[in-house]
């Protein structure tokens, strides 16, 4: 065999590697255009069956993550990377957008916006997440992010009938361009100092090179680190957020502040491990001003909010402070804490969302924390689960919020970062108040005008069991879920 004739099979060979690989990507990309394409040829129930198709995609994705996992090396010229900490954080994405699925089905139909391109939208936006978890190229996270936003922007204006939600779209588009701009400058800079956008090669020219504290780099990593915040929604580049999810639809709202968070999260952790640990200038020293100002106006403007997805919103922000205090951290105890923090606030904060999707019916929404008088006694059922999301969100025991809490403090201490944590901690302190107005609200008010009345919707309520259900099992049983993030951050450490 000559060796004209033997190069075809070897790339060949690595081509069939590389599409096994990313074969919940595929799934999830075929199951998109499924998606439309039965909207498109199925006029009376079209919107219904790209839900069918939707769900049926999402679990033949997470099939595909089974079959791919233990997977260690890198595909595509070594642009994306799978290993314990890619397969976590699309295990997390794929079951975020299955729950966000779930809470939109009814809530569709019921505001009049139940369209087949919602679910492609939503599946393509996933499709960006997990890029973003899988890219071990700082061009390949930018693709990821820009698919992800591309898709969010149009989902968040998807109610065209409301001023509102067109208001939301373009808000979020217009600062969302400003913090891609900042990244792509970013990664232009770092490009330019080290030779490449490959984090491994990256990391390797900032070990060896004496240069590496030269202002071209500082000046790329300050860039990267401004629009990894404006995605985490940290302060002060967090200006979208209160009323991108006050005006997008509700289900929107939830998918948004999940699967975003999460992504952006996964993205900042990888870059922190691999490439900015061996900038001279330490991570502390460039977030902890920020992660500070993060906790102090998330946590103290929430007080001010009558609204309660401006309240959730604010709560968003503050979220991102606390899992910035394991990012500054920097051990592995401090990134698997981050890990196990994101996960957690992404089941809390769907259930707390998927709980407003059910508050009214047709075209009402109540979202005012005065119009929940009597909600405790009319319907005990869905009053507790707000109650639990809230009582998570604020950190108290024995919820896996609490837990998740706890993981980040104790890996700023011990990293010592204790003037932070201390912020952190009175912070959360501070958290407890506007989280439980809603609780006492719902149990000890009556109502001010008509009773609220809730939509009843099995999928909601299948998802809204089964963040719960995470809700409670992480907080009285985290070991397994905390040593599973732990090992995916060890992954990253060369």
């Amino acid at each position: 065999m000559t060796p004209h004739t033997t190069l075809p099979a070897v790339a060949f060979s690595m081509t069939a590697l590389d599409a096994q690989a990313l074969l919940p990507v595929w799934i999830l990309t075929g199951t998109a255009l499924l998606a439309l394409t039965v909207d498109l040829f199925s006029s009376r129930r079209g919107a219904t069956w790209s839900a069918w198709t939707t769900l049926a995609g999402l679990v033949a994705a997470g099939w595909g993550l089974w079959r791919t996992y233990g997977l260690d090396r890198t595909v595509f010229a070594g642009m994306v990377r799978l290993d314990p900490f890619s397969f976590y954080f699309t295990a997390l994405i794929v079951g975020a957008t299955l729950v966000s699925v779930l809470l939109s089905w009814d809530y569709l139909k019921r505001t009049d916006i139940h369209r087949g391109e919602y679910y492609a939208l939503v599946l393509f936006a996933a499709i960006g997440m997990v890029l973003m978890a899988q890219a071990n190229d700082l061009v390949m996270i930018f693709l990821g992010l820009e698919l992800m936003s591309l898709s969010l922007y149009v989902l968040a204006g998807i109610r065209t009938s409301r001023f509102e939600s067109t208001e939301a779209a373009m808000k979020y588009f217009l600062l969302g361009a400003f913090a891609s701009g900042f990244l792509l400058y970013g990664i232009a800079f770092l490009y330019g100092a080290t030779g490449s956008t490959n984090l491994e090669r990256m990391s390797g020219w900032l070990v060896e090179s004496p240069l590496a504290g030269n202002p071209l780099v500082l000046l790329g990593v300050g860039l990267t680190l401004v629009g990894f915040a404006f995605k985490v929604a940290a302060v002060p580049f967090h200006m979208w957020t209160p009323d991108a999810y006050e005006g997008a639809p509700t289900s929107v709202t939830a998918f948004m502040a999940a699967g975003s968070k999460a992504a952006a999260f996964a993205a900042l952790v990888r870059v922190s491990a691999v490439v900015l640990s061996n900038v001279p200038v330490p991570l502390s020293t460039m977030l902890t001003g920020v992660a500070i100002l993060t906790l102090v106006v998330g946590n103290v403007v929430a007080i001010l909010q009558s609204n309660l997805k401006r309240m959730l919103a604010y709560s968003s922000i503050a979220h991102a402070g606390y899992a910035l205090v394991g990012v500054i951290a920097g051990s592995a105890d401090g990134n698997g804490a981050v890990l196990f923090y994101v996960a957690v606030y992404a089941a809390m904060t769907l259930g707390a969302f998927g709980t407003l999707t059910l508050l009214g019916r047709g075209l009402d929404e109540r979202l005012d924390v005065r119009e929940l008088g009597g909600v405790g006694k009319r319907h005990p059922v869905l009053a507790g689960l707000f109650t639990l999301f809230l009582l998570g969100l604020a950190g108290i025991p024995p919820t896996a919020g609490f837990t998740a809490k706890l993981y980040v403090f104790r890996a700023g201490v011990e990293t010592h970062h204790v003037p932070l944590v201390i912020v952190a901690l009175l912070a959360s302190v501070v958290s407890v108040y506007y989280y439980l107005r809603p609780v006492v609200v719902m149990y000890m008010q009556e109502p001010s005008g008509s009773p609220v009345e809730i939509s009843r919707s099995i999928p909601a309520a299948l998802a809204l069991a089964l963040t719960a259900a995470f809700t409670i099992v992480l907080g009285v049983l985290p070991g397994g879920l905390a040593e599973t993030a732990l090992k995916s951050v060890l992954a990253l450490l060369p």
